[in-house]
């Protein structure tokens, strides 16, 4: 008889990240309100704390450097806690599993920044707090379907062996009539929650 495969096989970086959302989330349900709505206003990426408004916001200059990142950390509600975590171990796992624990944390944190800043861009002195890590999912998905779409030949996303598959040039990958129909649907998803469908 072969060695017994564990049920799940988690990378370490995406266990870590998802224990450490799920922290924060239980956290923010054990304080007095007021120390959750302070805590929520130090973490959550509000893009009224780059402009005239953000002075009167708590967490000062070191929320200002550091909420484009921890906002990744919080959650809504359980809902959004519970399916944000599903998307991250179907995609988060595979992109982990291609380039690694450490450098799966670094893309993650940079597209939860590339998502703050593309959401002050689009909504400069908004003082409604932004939270969650679909940003960072968002890229995560990307990075997943690179791998899918991209490489040479037929893989699995849930196989061990995603760091040794080779990928055609990323041009290729865009182009591939599979992705398109795949970005377009989740266009057309995203938008339809935007408007609230």
């Amino acid at each position: 008889m072969g060695e017994r495969q564990p049920a799940f096989n988690i990378p370490a970086s995406v266990a870590g990240l998802l224990g450490l959302i799920a922290a924060v989330h239980v956290l923010r349900k054990v304080l007095p309100p007021e120390t959750d709505i302070w805590l929520l206003y130090v973490l959550a990426f509000i893009p009224a704390r780059y402009g005239p408004a953000g002075a009167d916001l708590p967490g000062g200059a070191i929320a200002d450097l550091t909420s484009p990142v921890t906002y990744l950390l919080v959650h809504g509600d359980l809902m959004h806690l519970v399916v944000n975590s599903v998307w991250m171990l179907a995609f988060g796992s595979a992109v982990a599993r291609r380039v690694g624990n450490g450098r799966f944390l670094v893309f993650s944190i940079y597209c939860g920044i590339a998502g703050a800043l593309t959401h002050l861009a689009l909504h400069a002195g908004e003082t409604v707090p932004v939270v969650g890590a679909s940003a960072a999912i968002s890229g995560q998905m990307g990075g997943a379907l690179r791998i899918l779409f991209g490489a040479r030949y037929t893989v699995s996303l849930a196989g061990e062996s995603l760091t040794t598959v080779e990928l055609r040039p990323l041009l290729h990958t865009l182009l591939n009539p599979r992705m398109l129909v795949f970005i377009a649907i989740w266009t057309a998803i995203n938008l339809l929650f935007g408007l609230g469908y």
